[in-house]
């Protein structure tokens, strides 16, 4: 298994030094991650790391959003997303797209879309 700071260069295809750079990502969560608190926990660990974007389910029985903010600080909700999703939850499958470097956030807050 690559150590954390080899994966964060592999994933953005940025060196290390610019890990404070912002930038957006979406994401789509599929697995047992309805009705189990995935909404409000990616929200409460967005909200302590200062993280804009939101968070909804689909028809599709997925969880989607986004998440905005510093690369060193939006990693951490991704891996979360990636290997648990919540406490209760189960993720099969989560794929993170559209990453891009942005100047500024253009979500003031974490928010759950109902």
């Amino acid at each position: 298994m690559l150590n954390k700071e080899a994966r964060k260069e592999d994933r953005e295809g940025l060196s290390i030094a610019e890990g404070d750079a912002l930038i957006s990502v979406d994401c789509d969560i599929l697995g047992e991650v309805l009705g189990v608190m995935v909404h409000e926990y990616t929200q409460v660990e967005g909200k302590k790391l200062g993280l804009g974007g939101w968070i909804q389910s689909t028809d599709w029985n997925t969880v989607q959003g986004q998440l905005q903010g510093p690369i060193s600080e939006v990693r951490h909700p991704q891996e979360m997303l990636e290997t648990r999703g919540g406490l209760r939850s189960h993720t099969d499958r989560a794929s993170f797209n559209s990453e891009k470097v942005i100047l500024k956030s253009d979500c003031s807050a974490f928010q759950i879309v109902k």
